[in-house]
């Protein structure tokens, strides 16, 4: 059973049916690329996962279990997370204020630990605690916000913007990390700063559903990838074939993989 599966998905925005009755699956530990041009329902299927839009038609699960119907926040509740498209960020508050509202609404919570004797106990973690810990885990992966924690984030770089965006994402320790075009008017060696990242936040387990514009860079960290278009997945298989395919080199790779 994958992580996240979504099942004859339909979504429609008054008499345009953006999304076609998709079928989508998320594997535990992996990186999934969800790529396509604008207007094909790539950020449709990022904001429905999420709870901001209602589907008219199918299933999304998360574990298992139904999510979709769900209010937004008991979905965030149950381990998905989004870093939107645009950052939209609290331009006013500092790097720190902001990833602090990625935290909000953590609470103390009990989890078992292995000592190095592989003996098993239980422990009481504070909500203070976890917050701590993903500040360091957000630091240390991208240090120059430990070094802007106190800047205003208006003021900051599009790249450090997007950092920072990433970073409320993880506040909240997710299961699974919806990125929406995170590479979107980004320099080339900042998108690739920041892919290197999200093969890091794949190390340290956290599963990513990633939506790009940006095929070839996505497919190069992805384990798998999806194609949509006009609402209706056309293409879809492990992300190391699909950087060979030819429609998919002519469509979206500029005609040449090697560029």
């Amino acid at each position: 059973m994958a992580l996240l599966e979504i099942r004859d998905l339909t979504v429609s925005y008054g008499f345009i049916t953006a999304l076609k009755g998709i079928n989508l699956d998320v594997e535990e530990g992996q990186i999934v690329a969800l790529l396509g041009s604008n207007g094909a329902g790539k950020t449709t299927t990022l904001r429905t996962v999420s709870g901001a839009i209602k589907p008219q038609g199918g299933t999304i699960t998360l574990d298992g279990k139904k999510i979709n119907g769900l209010a937004t926040y008991k979905i965030a509740k149950a381990g998905v997370t989004q870093s939107p498209e645009g950052r939209l960020l609290f331009a006013e508050l500092s790097v720190e204020d902001n990833l602090r509202v990625g935290a909000y609404g953590l609470k103390t919570i009990k989890k078992k630990v292995v000592d190095a004797e592989g003996n098993e106990t239980e422990v009481t973690v504070s909500a203070k605690q976890q917050r701590d810990e993903a500040f360091e885990r957000v630091y240390n992966l991208f240090p120059v916000l430990r070094e802007r924690r106190k800047q205003i984030a208006n003021t900051l770089s599009g790249g450090e913007q997007q950092m920072v965006a990433i970073g409320r994402a993880l506040m909240s320790s997710p299961k699974l990390l919806l990125l929406d075009e995170p590479s979107l008017g980004l320099a080339p060696l900042v998108i690739e700063e920041i892919f290197r990242a999200f093969q890091r936040i794949r190390e340290e387990g956290t599963t990513i559903l990633i939506v790009e514009q940006n095929a070839l860079q996505t497919l190069k960290i992805a384990d798998y990838g999806y194609v949509l278009e006009l609402g209706n997945i056309s293409m879809q298989g492990p992300a190391s074939e699909l950087i060979k395919d030819e429609r998919l080199i002519e469509a979206y790779l500029g005609g040449n993989k090697k560029k």
